[in-house]
Order: structure tokens, then C-alpha cells, then sequence
């Protein structure tokens, strides 16, 4: 069940120096390709919502998680570069949660269901890595290391039937957490 109401006061501004100042650019959904308004970003504030920004347009390259909150040198805070292409905002969900997560390709040997977050596949499945996923509900949070740490990656609700054919290539993901309404 989502709440599309709420997803409208979603809101994040980039600028393009340090401490919120230079030119900005003001995003209240989607943006696939920020390049026309914007050749750098240093600082960014989410007034409401939440948002994943890309490193490449299309909603490619490197992904950071932006919750509500000030940023006023995120850049050097998160190691990210100056190069944000877009952005997507993560619709608000209040509902329940739930993924199946696939040791191989295609939904093809042994499967896991997730209902809550997962600091550690190992820990919890004795599993070293998993090739594919059916995001049943909600949106989550995917980390190539243990206890939410390392690159991540955004997943909402659908079929990911093969990691590498997504850009993912060489990437593991080895925990994983809901996108709670909490966040926003």
C-alpha cells in the first residue's frame, strides 16, 4: 500500500558549491538526466522525502541513499564525486515487506525469504551470495557488505532475475534493509 499523496511533498535541492551555495537545482520526483541544469554538486538538502542519486544518468553508475537532512559537503562525507547525472525518489510505502532472495540466476537454487532487515546473508543463511531477487513489497536497501556498509543499491518492487545483466557486475550483496516510512 503506498500513500502517493505524500510522495508529492517530496523534495531534494542540489547546489553546486559547498554549504548550500551556487547555482541549485530542485527535484520533487524523478530526474533522468540532471546534466542540463547542473555540471557539478557539492551540497544538497531533502526537505521531505527520500531519494537516490546517480553518478550517471539514467539512473546509473554509483547510487547514494539521501534521507531527509542537510548535506552541506557531502561529498567528501560520503567519498561520492561532484558529478550527480540524476536522481529517483523513493515513493513513501507503509505496508509490509517482503523479498525472496535466489542463490542463482533466474530464481533458480535454493531461496530466502526476507520479511525484516538483514545485517549479515552469511550470518543468517550461511549463504556467501545470492544471483537474483523478487521484491514482492516495499522498498529496500541492498549492501554489498555485512552490516549495511559498502556500495548499495536501490531496489523497489519487481523481478531481478539476473544481478549482472543489470550493471552489477562483480557486485555482492551480503545485506539488506527495508526503506521504512521511519526515514522520511
Amino acid at each position: 500500500m503506498t500513500s502517493t499523496g505524500m510522495n508529492m511533498m517530496s523534495r531534494i535541492t542540489f547546489y553546486e558549491n559547498r554549504n548550500f551555495q551556487g547555482r541549485s537545482y530542485e527535484c520533487t520526483s524523478d530526474c533522468p538526466d540532471m546534466s542540463s541544469y547542473m555540471s557539478r554538486c557539492h551540497s544538497c538538502r531533502v526537505e521531505r522525502g527520500c531519494f537516490m542519486v546517480y553518478d550517471r544518468p539514467n539512473y546509473m553508475g554509483n547510487q547514494y541513499f539521501m534521507r531527509r537532512g542537510e548535506y552541506a559537503d557531502y561529498m567528501s562525507m560520503m567519498g561520492m564525486s561532484d558529478t550527480i547525472r540524476s536522481c529517483r525518489m523513493i515513493p513513501m510505502y507503509r505496508g509490509s515487506y517482503r523479498m525472496r532472495i535466489y542463490e542463482r540466476d533466474n530464481f533458480q537454487g535454493q531461496m530466502y525469504e526476507l520479511m525484516d532487515d538483514c545485517e549479515s546473508i552469511m550470518d543468517r543463511f550461511s549463504m556467501s551470495n545470492f544471483m537474483s531477487c523478487n521484491v514482492m513489497e516495499g522498498h529496500w536497501l541492498m549492501y554489498e557488505q555485512p552490516h549495511y556498509r559498502g556500495r548499495m543499491w536501490y531496489m523497489r518492487p519487481g523481478e531481478y532475475r539476473n544481478f549482472m545483466s543489470m550493471g552489477m557486475s562483480g557486485m555482492r550483496f551480503m545485506s539488506m534493509r527495508r526503506i521504512m516510512d521511519s526515514w522520511y
